[in-house]
């Protein structure tokens, strides 16, 4: 085993016992959270190694990174998330390699997603972004719409051709009401998922949490986490 994949086996354990006590915690089973490894700025050979070391669900936010990286490991048996703000002129270089996007937040991206679905004769999952730092449907500083515009999003995604709504994402916000309030942030965006499954009950997918605060997002029942610093390591700062 290489230096780095000895790296990469040791953290993985480290991040699998965090989520396996948090779990434990919230009496919970451990095959109710899947991991996540978010490897944006990491090479292609550490996503290699990763999945050499079981893991599956990998995410990238930027796609000028992503895809190049996703078709250097197309032979892999992976699964591709995109987490990050997304423009509608990358629409369709995303839609060729994600399985899910993460990130949807507003109508107009809906359409592109969609357009491009049916161009790549693939069908994309989907979340809705959730802003916890605005009340109404306005867009959130980090992105995301607000609690007020999710029911009619869900709406477009599930009438959209090519597009399988899977549920919903939120990343604990910098601002507002519940700024350095993770937990209270996530058992939000639970109340906000239980809606959407009345409508939708499909649509159970809950992504929360990350290398900080993933232990109150499986406390609070994300069935996803997002994890990159705790497995990959602090990253190198993008120019």
């Amino acid at each position: 085993m290489t230096d780095r994949k000895a790296e990469l086996a040791a953290n993985l354990a480290r991040v699998e016992e965090r989520i396996s006590a948090a779990c434990a915690g919230a009496g919970r089973k451990r095959e109710e959270v899947t991991l996540i490894v978010v490897t944006k700025t990491y090479p292609a050979s550490d996503v290699r190694l990763l999945a050499e070391l079981g893991v599956r669900h990998v995410a990238e936010n930027r796609d000028q990174e992503a895809a190049p990286k996703a078709a250097e490991c197309a032979d892999l048996p992976l699964i591709w998330h995109f987490v990050g703000q997304l423009q509608t002129n990358k629409v369709r270089s995303v839609s060729s390699y994600a399985d899910v996007v993460q990130s949807v937040d507003r109508k107009r991206l809906v359409d592109a997603l969609s357009r491009a679905a049916v161009g790549a004769a693939r069908e994309l999952g989907v979340l809705i972004q959730v802003a916890l730092d605005v009340d109404s449907s306005d867009r959130g500083e980090r992105g995301g719409v607000g609690p007020d515009g999710v029911e009619r999003l869900a709406g477009s995604v599930a009438e959209a051709e090519g597009l399988r709504l899977d549920g919903l994402m939120t990343v604990a916000p910098l601002m507002g009401p519940y700024e350095g309030r993770p937990r209270a942030a996530f058992d939000r965006l639970m109340e906000i998922s239980s809606r959407l499954r009345v409508a939708h009950p499909a649509a159970n997918m809950v992504s929360a949490g990350m290398s900080s605060d993933l232990e109150e997002a499986v406390a609070a029942g994300a069935t996803h986490v997002r994890v990159g610093t705790a497995v990959l390591g602090v990253r190198p700062r993008l120019r």
